[in-house]
C-alpha cells in the first residue's frame, strides 16, 4: 500500500523504486498512450487523455537510464524534527547506520490570560529553543562530517522546526542537499526514523489530471492498488 497525500491540483504516492516501472505501465493503461520527457532533474508523464505524472530523477538521461538509477542503493541523511524531539541518522539501502535520537521536555499551551500566561509562554519559548539547538547539534554531529558520503538528505516532521535548523550555518550544505519533500512523521523515536529510511528509498510521483477524484481507479493510480 503506498502512502498518499495531497498536493496542489492532485496527489502524491511515495512508490518503491522497484516498482516504478509497472506503477507507469498502470498509468499508461488506465489513461491511454504516454508521452515521457525526460529533463536533466524530472520526469514528465503525458497522459492521452490529459493525465500527467512526474517524479524527480536519479540520474540518467533516457527514461531506461533513469528506471535503472532509481534502484540503486544510496546512502541517505535522515533529518526528522517536530518541536521537543528528533532523530537524525545515515541509512543506506532503506537500513539504518548511525542515528541519535533525543527529546526534550516542551509543555504544550495553555489559554489562561494574565502574567501567568505570559511566564508559561517564556518558559515553552524556553524549552523549545533547547530542544531545538539539541536537533542542530546532532545534525552538525552526525551528518555534516558524513556529507562526502551522502547522496541525498531527507527532512520528516515539522517544517517550522525544520527552518530553525535551516537557519543554522553549520547545516547549510545539510539543507543544500535535501529533497523538496518532508516527510509527515509522528513524533521522531529510533522506530519512525527506522521507518523513513525505508520510505526515503520510495520514489515520490505527483498525479494530475483532469478527471473527478475519488474512484477506485484514482486510487489505484496513485498506486494504492498496485
Amino acid at each position: 500500500m503506498s502512502r498518499v497525500r495531497p498536493v496542489p491540483g492532485g496527489r502524491a504516492a511515495e512508490v518503491a523504486p522497484e516498482r516504478v516501472p509497472g506503477w507507469v505501465e498502470r498509468f499508461a493503461q488506465r489513461h491511454g498512450a504516454v508521452d515521457v520527457r525526460v529533463s536533466e532533474r524530472r520526469v514528465v508523464i503525458t497522459a492521452a487523455d490529459g493525465a500527467t505524472a512526474s517524479f524527480a530523477t536519479r540520474g540518467g538521461t533516457s527514461i531506461e537510464e533513469v528506471l535503472d538509477k532509481l534502484v540503486e542503493p544510496r546512502r541517505i541523511g535522515l533529518v526528522l524534527v517536530r518541536l521537543g524531539g528528533h532523530s537524525v541518522g545515515v541509512a543506506f539501502g532503506g537500513k539504518v547506520e548511525v542515528s541519535a535520537t533525543d527529546r526534550k521536555q516542551v509543555h504544550g499551551r495553555i489559554r489562561a490570560g494574565g502574567w501567568s500566561q505570559q511566564r508559561f509562554a517564556r518558559r515553552r519559548e524556553g524549552q523549545a529553543r533547547v530542544a531545538l539547538q539539541a536537533a542542530a547539534d546532532d545534525v552538525a554531529r552526525v551528518l555534516v562530517p558524513r556529507l562526502a558520503e551522502l547522496d541525498g538528505v531527507v527532512l520528516g516532521g515539522d517544517r517550522q522546526a525544520l527552518d530553525v535548523l535551516r537557519n543554522d550555518r553549520r547545516l547549510a550544505d545539510v539543507f543544500r542537499m535535501a529533497e523538496e519533500r518532508v516527510l509527515d512523521v509522528p513524533e521522531p523515536r529510533r522506530t519512525v526514523l527506522d521507518e523513513a529510511a525505508e520510505r526515503a528509498r520510495a520514489v515520490e510521483i505527483v498525479i494530475q489530471d483532469t478527471r473527478a477524484t475519488g474512484s477506485a481507479a484514482d486510487r489505484m493510480d496513485t498506486g494504492e492498488g498496485a
